[in-house]
């Protein structure tokens, strides 16, 4: 049985935002990335993922070449209404600017990550990313506690709520996809990840204004270790970069578009 001190995170918890709040003009060594690692105006191109319109009539080969070429697309066309999109990216945006003991009161706990999170690292000597974040289990049902949800802005839990429920169920239009593609059953990768009780939790990415933006990343190279990533990008500034032929390719966020990483169950998969 584990103790209530098993609960509790190992080191003092930084909050990204409260450095960048504060006014400084230099950030702290353990955010500055390696040279190899830090951003470069180099890594930008004229090149971007796929975009494929799921109600276009070639939408399975197109969602077929661009797993196996790039394992990125952005999808147009998907059923998700877009004032809900918006809704969604601004419930979030107040959430962060609460007040820090707001969302102190949501702090996470290595019992299920779940809440208000910065990522730490700094006992093993860990480089830190330039973001906090918040983290929830949407699916399976059981695993969801409202309770973690945060309460304001007070529209945020039904907005949530209505958008993950859209999320998922473009998600499942797109297992049937990859499915078919895969040459299966259009059920076999739904039924791989749960059937009915399939996983789906919710990350959100927040990266203040940073004083030294050269010298850091907001989120670390990596891949995604699940199935599939339905990402929701910032309409206004272009930040995700993937990788492709050794090249860091530039994300352009096309209009109220969800961007799909194939991830690494999925790539396996194939």
């Amino acid at each position: 049985m584990k103790s209530t001190q098993d609960y509790h995170w190992p080191e003092p918890i930084v909050r990204v935002q409260s450095l960048s709040d504060s006014g400084i003009c230099t950030i702290p060594t353990k955010y500055v990335k390696p040279l190899n690692d830090r951003p470069c105006l180099s890594h930008f191109s004229d090149v971007n993922i796929p975009t494929i319109d799921l109600e276009g009539i070639n939408n399975f080969k197109e969602i077929s070449e661009a797993c196996r070429d790039w394992g990125f697309f952005q999808v147009v066309n998907h059923g998700v209404p877009p004032e809900l999109m918006d809704e969604a990216r601004q419930v979030w945006r107040e959430f962060f600017h609460q007040p820090m003991d707001v969302k102190q009161s949501y702090g996470n706990t290595p019992k299920t990550y779940e809440g208000y999170g910065s990522r730490l690292g700094v006992e093993k000597d860990a480089i830190l990313d330039w973001s906090d974040y918040y983290f929830l289990h949407y699916l399976p049902g059981y695993l969801k506690d409202y309770n973690k949800w945060p309460a304001l802005p007070s529209s945020l839990r039904e907005v949530m709520e209505e958008y993950s429920k859209q999320v998922v169920n473009f998600g499942g239009r797109l297992m049937k996809i990859l499915s078919e593609n895969l040459g299966l059953k259009e059920d076999v990768l739904q039924n791989a990840f749960g059937g009915e009780d399939i996983g789906a939790c919710l990350r959100v990415n927040f990266y203040p204004k940073c004083p030294q933006p050269d010298l850091t990343l907001g989120l670390s190279p990596h891949s995604d270790p699940g199935g599939m990533t339905i990402l929701l990008p910032d309409q206004h500034v272009a930040g995700l970069q993937v990788r492709r032929n050794a090249n860091w390719i530039t994300v352009k966020p096309a209009s109220h578009a969800f961007i799909v990483n194939i991830g690494d169950q999925i790539q396996i998969s194939k």
